[in-house]
């Protein structure tokens, strides 16, 4: 479940639309019946959220803003009751006006940074989570967030900086040890990279996470064959360990081992049924193997668990395009372009889809900034269309 801190309000405030006395002034009583009646559906929609009714939760919010329209709790409940349903655009769109209402209501920031790292809207993220760990410096969750954030948009010095601080509470916590690893590597900063490393080997023992976390570095090295025992012997000892077949598909597909690939990304969708991450790698497995129809369903699949799936949106575009539907891949290809709008690959399949078209001058210009992407090296806004970077969807969890 994604931790969400879950704003509870102990005096509810009040701005009325009440009715009026016969001298147009606002009645007393009315004020007072609707001031009642609106904490009496918050508190109702406080415990339904506290007990999983979401829908009850929802509509005791929506009773306290028919009585109060200015009620920033109840926004901000609403937000989290949409967090709890992974409906993150519409649980952004609840806290962005609940923070509007009430700018010092203690963890709307926090959840609004959580939301924009589960949209992986990982730059938008930062600027908020700052703010929180600028104001509250012992906020782990936050902090921790932020670091990742940091992390995902090569943002390597901030993130060690950031992650460095949490040493005290997390040396333990593998995930932890393996990320400041990362950072600490990229900035350059040797010394702390060793630490992290050290501490990672003496916490991890033989645990599966530990041979989990060796596998991704041998998958990142393309050293297959020992990745592969990695998350065999991950596996061995805890068959339901998230993100092991995820990652032991990863490496079948780079060995060109398509069936076992299937097979191992199929299993991790039966221990996590919600992770986008395993409908993106089928969806590009089976436009491989020009399997339209089971890609075009893994796309559409992805694209209800995370709508800024990249990934997805590009092999729905070469679907369609190959279909000969080309303005509904034209459609998908902007979506594409709009997350991932520095790609090489997007940009030059945007282009060829304009060139059908017969939109010449647009698609010279598509292929042009193409052009100039190769030869700059940028790679932005994808993890694996055209990079080397392997897929991490552990560590874009919201950590607990």
């Amino acid at each position: 479940m994604v931790p969400v801190l879950t704003v509870l309000c102990t005096g509810l405030l009040v701005t009325m639309i009440t009715g009026l006395d016969a001298s147009g002034q606002t009645s007393a009583t009315q004020q007072r019946s609707n001031t009642t009646a609106a904490q009496a559906w918050f508190e109702k929609g406080q415990q339904a959220l506290k007990v999983g009714e979401l829908d009850a939760a929802e509509e005791a919010f929506r009773h306290v803003l028919t009585l109060d329209p200015r009620s920033g709790a109840a926004y901000a409940n609403l937000g989290v009751v949409e967090m709890r349903r992974k409906n993150w655009d519409r649980a952004l769109k609840n806290l962005e006006k609940a923070e509007r209402l009430s700018p010092k209501m203690a963890g709307i920031r926090l959840n609004i940074g959580l939301v924009q790292f589960r949209r992986q809207n990982y730059a938008a993220a930062i600027p908020v989570l700052e703010s929180v760990v600028r104001d509250d410096h012992n906020s782990m969750q936050a902090r921790y967030l932020l670091g990742l954030c940091q992390l995902f948009v090569q943002q390597y010095p901030a993130a060690a900086k950031t992650l460095q601080p949490l040493w005290e509470q997390m040396q333990n916590d593998v995930t932890y040890l393996y990320v400041l690893g990362i950072a600490a590597n990229s900035a350059g900063e040797k010394a702390l990279d060793e630490k992290a490393m050290q501490r990672l080997l003496q916490v991890g023992g033989n645990s599966p996470e530990l041979h989990l976390i060796l596998g991704k570095a041998y998958l990142q090295h393309r050293e297959f064959q020992k990745a592969i025992e990695e998350f065999h012997a991950a596996l061995a000892s805890d068959p339901s360990l998230p993100y092991a077949h995820f990652n032991l598909g990863m490496a079948y597909v780079d060995l060109g081992e398509s069936e076992k690939a299937e097979v191992e990304f199929r299993r991790d969708i039966e221990l996590e049924p919600d992770l986008a991450e395993n409908y993106e790698q089928l969806a590009e497995l089976y436009n491989r193997l020009r399997r339209d129809s089971d890609a075009e369903a893994a796309c559409r699949r992805a694209l209800d668990l995370n709508r800024r799936s990249a990934e997805a949106w590009f092999v729905l575009a070469k679907v369609q395009q190959r279909r000969g539907n080309v303005a509904e891949a034209l459609t998908a290809v902007d979506e594409a372009t709009n997350v991932a709008p520095g790609n090489e690959n997007v940009l030059f399949l945007r282009a060829q889809i304009l060139q059908k078209l017969g939109r010449t001058a647009e698609a010279d210009a598509a292929f042009e900034k193409a052009k100039n992407v190769m030869e700059v090296g940028e790679h932005k806004g994808l993890d694996q269309l055209g990079g080397k970077i392997v897929p991490s969807p552990e560590l874009k969890q919201a950590p607990e």
